[in-house]
């Protein structure tokens, strides 16, 4: 179990949701597989991003799209070199002004558990929870 891997994905989440993209960058490895929920929902072509700048641009497209946005953890397993982490999406369209209130999950895995090692890999995110479970090798 890594507590190291935990506190990154903590790190990095709390830099997204305040928009601080340097932050958010230190949590991920330069290259990282980025695979969000959102641009699916959001009817982006792209739903696989690459490296810091594919994380960058799949983020511009979010703040484009969308007013706010704000991941609320409620739940954060610790796999090893995998987090996975349950809670819920609260966004609004900018221009709809749609709102989306949804439960959401987010599985990242790093190289290992120490250091830089526990930047993420890759992650991915769901608006599905067993889709999540299933990803992360875990049944409920």
């Amino acid at each position: 179990m890594s507590q190291e891997n935990v506190e990154t994905f903590k790190r990095g989440l709390d830099a997204y949701n305040r928009r601080d993209i340097d932050a958010l960058m230190e949590t991920l490895d330069p290259d990282v597989e980025w695979h969000p929920a959102l641009a699916v929902l959001l009817g982006g072509e792209r739903t696989v991003f690459r490296g810091h700048q594919g994380v960058r641009e799949s983020i511009q497209e979010e703040d484009e799209a969308l007013a706010m946005y704000q991941f609320e953890l409620s739940e954060i397993r610790d796999l090893g070199n995998k987090v996975l982490a349950i809670g819920r999406i609260y966004a609004r369209g900018k221009e709809s002004g749609v709102e989306i209130d949804s439960a959401f999950c987010a599985l990242t895995e790093s190289r290992g558990t120490k250091g830089k090692d526990t930047r993420a890999i890759s992650l991915r995110t769901y608006f599905d929870l067993e889709k999540a479970l299933e990803a992360a090798g875990l049944r409920e």
